[in-house]
């Protein structure tokens, strides 16, 4: 009952205002919280279903996919990049870090002592083998050469002299005019005068050879190095440096090591009489530098290592190899003819074990356990699990699952983006968008609104040349030339290509994959 005596209380309404307030402003902040947290850990399926339903509303066709989105793989085939198994040959390649090594090296030093007169070679210059390189003074050499000369010539004249008191006494011992001790000594004195005139003989030979050491000639054929000594000085036959270094590098030949454990199977082929072939590679092993044979292994194991030397010969014609320069050695000990060969990036490892994703023929993979063989480059021998003309998928793999749709996508060459083709590194798959005006750039799907504008600039073919074609047919010589460039690009470059169709795909629309499925059936309908 209301006391109107009792005065109302002016505190008790905005107590319940700021009561209201603030839990208003809780509510608030949970749902704030709730939304936060729903947008951030929302799954991509969901946001496509998000997509799709406002694309419906607007009458759009669902299922697209904008400039780097995921793209509704659930809906088509995984693109895909399959290799066919083939029979081949494998070679076995024993590798190892090997030191080129100069045929011969040879120290040039003079013979006679003198002055240096003259310098014949160049630095670096190749010389064959009797070629003058320098020049010692000859002056003493002459002088004691006609020294040696005018003895010898003295000494003959008394020999002569002696034979003619020889035949004279021998005519007086006939008529009993002498006696015949006189004809003894005579003939004595006869073969004195022949022994000293070999002698000077011996000593004009030996001023001639003296002579002929002022001229220093190359002992062998090859690549002379600096000069160690310059014209003016005094050489002697005792200086340690000499006067050049000439080494032969055509031939050269490259020392390496290889295990011990591999020596039974080495040893095998060289009682057989086989040349082992062995190539040098440089550094990176991009490039091969020479192909030889092998020569020798050493006599021993090296009990520190281990390993054995071998010694290989290789020709030098271009001069690519050079002595002491440190190379890649790669000896062929066995070749594995007429086996199944796949690509080296076909093969997973898992806990499945060692398998592949062998492409069938109604476009699903089944995964498949195989038993690998020796490996050489970027393919590998596989020696159970795969048989020749399967098709196994090469890239494209980390989404596959077993019975999996796929659709196997042709590789293009790097090169500029455009429709019909991939960016540098891409595959081959539908056209690109680009802004209006401008060439399409790699891995950009196409904008609303620029189809049409594009097929109004797009040139009109002329006639009698390809206005019968249908569209996206790509030309089959450039097809062909576009696969043969795969097949011979490099690691880095297909690594690169691999990851670029990986973006492509992704951005793929299913406009797009219906695009590539129908230049797929007019390739096999071409027989492509």
């Amino acid at each position: 009952m209301h006391d109107p005596l009792r005065a109302p209380d002016p505190l008790s309404p905005p107590r319940r205002r700021r009561g209201v307030l603030a839990a208003v402003a809780i509510v608030v902040l949970l749902l704030a919280a709730g939304g936060t947290w729903w947008w951030f850990n929302r799954t991509p399926d969901s946001a496509s279903a998000d997509a799709s339903k406002g694309d419906a509303k607007d009458g759009k066709k669902p299922g697209g996919a904008g400039k780097g989105g995921r793209g509704n793989f659930a809906t088509g085939p995984q693109p895909v990049a399959a290799a066919t198994a083939r029979k081949g040959d494998i070679r076995i390649v024993q590798t190892s870090l090997g030191t080129v090594t100069a045929f011969s090296t040879v120290t040039v030093r003079a013979r006679v002592d003198g002055p240096l007169m003259a310098v014949h070679f160049r630095e670096g210059q190749s010389v064959k083998a009797g070629d003058i390189l320098a020049q010692i003074d000859p002056a003493p050499f002459e002088v004691a050469l006609s020294q040696a000369e005018g003895t010898l010539a003295r000494d003959m004249a008394q020999l002569q002299n002696a034979r003619v008191d020889l035949e004279r006494y021998r005519t007086l011992l006939k008529q009993d005019s002498i006696a015949s001790q006189q004809v003894d000594g005579q003939e004595a004195i006869v073969k004195q005068f022949e022994g000293t005139v070999k002698v000077d003989r011996a000593v004009v030979d030996n001023a001639k050879l003296q002579l002929s050491y002022t001229k220093v000639a190359a002992p062998i054929g090859g690549r002379t190095g600096l000069r160690l000594v310059d014209a003016g000085n005094t050489v002697h036959p005792g200086d340690a440096a000499g006067l050049v270094v000439i080494t032969q590098i055509n031939p050269i030949t490259t020392t390496f090591t290889i295990p011990q454990d591999s020596l039974p199977r080495l040893a095998a082929e060289l009682r057989r009489g086989d040349k082992i072939e062995v190539e040098a590679w440089d550094r990176e092993q991009k490039n091969k530098l020479a192909t030889g044979v092998l020569i020798t292994p050493d006599n021993q194991v090296d009990l520190t290592t281990g390993t054995v030397k071998l010694k290989a010969q290789f020709p030098n014609d271009q001069g690519a190899l050079f002595p002491n320069q440190f190379v890649n050695v790669r000896m062929v000990v066995d070749v594995r003819k007429d086996v199944t060969v796949i690509p080296s990036a076909a093969v997973q490892t898992g806990p499945q074990g060692t398998v592949v994703y062998a492409v069938k023929e109604d476009g699903t993979v089944s995964m498949r356990p195989i038993k690998l063989g020796p490996a050489e480059g970027e393919f590998v021998m596989v020696e159970s699990g795969v048989n020749p003309g399967d098709k196994v998928v090469t890239d494209g793999i980390d989404r596959l699952r077993e019975g999996a749709k796929v659709e196997v996508v042709v590789p293009t060459v790097p090169g500029p983006g455009g429709r019909g083709g991939a960016g540098k590194g891409g595959f081959r798959k539908g056209g690109d968008g680009a802004k209006p005006g401008e060439p399409p750039k790699p891995g950009e799907a196409p904008k609303a609104g620029d189809a049409p504008k594009a097929a109004a600039e797009a040139p009109r073919p002329a006639p009698g040349g390809d206005a019968g074609k249908p569209a996206g047919v790509p030309d089959p010589a450039k097809v062909e030339a576009a696969r043969e460039r795969f097949r011979n690009a490099s690691p880095e470059e297909r690594e690169k290509m691999r990851e670029e169709f990986k973006k492509r795909m992704e951005s793929a629309s299913p406009e797009e994959r219906e695009r590539m499925m129908e230049m797929r059936k007019r390739r096999e309908a071409q027989g492509q």
